[in-house]
């Protein structure tokens, strides 16, 4: 009886062993949340390696529709309206395919979720097509890695690179119009924004005598605020004004040593350099 038992226990023991066990996926899953525009995108994929294997024109054929990755299909979330190719297309979750060439690729945003074989594509459901060129890689790439590159405000570039291949797909988006807009309802109400909106202005380079209309307000409104009577002097600069643009940095070089801010520190003394 107790071997028996004994028996009935190393059994368990086995099994709940095996249950347990944990292995490296062969293909690790990623997902990456860019900041982009007013919104982010979401990119969900597989990366799979090379493992000594020729990957393009081989394991993935030419001409052939391919998932853009591995095990699940390969997605996009994009927070916001996003332009492509020429298409706009809405905020949502869409998914990205792929049909490599020697000489030229086609990179498809599809309604489609779960295309993991060409056999699952049904091309009425695409959204966009994109003809895109490869590059060579100066050094091969072993796993498979997309990430987004080129980030600016309102544009942004998908680079894949697997192999000695490496494309990117160009992403836009209408920043200016969705700021303007918001800068216009927003300017007709209390507790007015002026520092955000005198920044945007100055750095897209808008109406520079608006922007330094709303650093005197802001200025006006937090007197002790070293960064922006900083941003009021380089705006000062931009318009011509030398003397008051000195004047002005001096005085956030005073608030910021008084802060003990070593950053706003340089940035005037390196401003002042350039003005005198």
């Amino acid at each position: 009886m107790k071997k028996i038992f004994f028996l009935f226990a190393v059994t368990l023991s086995s099994m709940s062993f095996a249950q347990s066990l944990v292995t490296p996926q062969p293909s690790t899953p990623q997902t990456i949340k860019q900041n982009f525009g007013l919104s982010t995108i979401e990119l969900s994929y597989s990366r799979p390696n090379a493992k000594g294997r020729v990957i393009f024109g081989d394991l993935v054929p030419f001409g052939n529709v391919w998932r853009t990755g591995a095990n699940s299909a390969t997605t996009l979330t994009f927070g916001e309206e996003v332009t492509i190719g020429d298409k706009k297309i809405a905020a949502g979750k869409y998914g990205l395919l792929s049909i490599p060439g020697k000489n030229s690729w086609i990179l498809i945003i599809t309604k489609q979720l779960d295309v993991t074989s060409p056999s699952a594509y049904k091309a009425e459901s695409d959204l966009v097509r994109v003809n895109v060129n490869p590059v060579a890689n100066a050094n091969k790439i072993e796993t498979f890695t997309m990430q987004f590159t080129n980030v600016k405000s309102s544009s942004c570039e998908l680079n894949l690179q697997w192999e000695n291949t490496s494309i990117s797909l160009p992403i836009s988006t209408d920043v200016d119009s969705k700021v303007m807009k918001q800068i216009e309802n927003i300017m007709t109400k209390d507790n007015l924004p002026y520092y955000g909106a005198a920044m945007y202005y100055l750095e897209s380079g808008k109406d520079l005598n608006q922007a330094l209309s709303w650093f005197n307000k802001a200025v006006e409104q937090s007197p002790s605020a070293y960064y922006m009577h900083h941003q009021k002097a380089n705006c000062l600069a931009k318009l011509g004004k030398k003397q008051e643009a000195i004047a002005t940095a001096t005085k956030s070089l005073e608030l910021a040593t008084a802060a003990k801010n070593p950053d706003y520190v340089k940035l005037n003394e390196d401003l002042l350099k350039k003005l005198k």
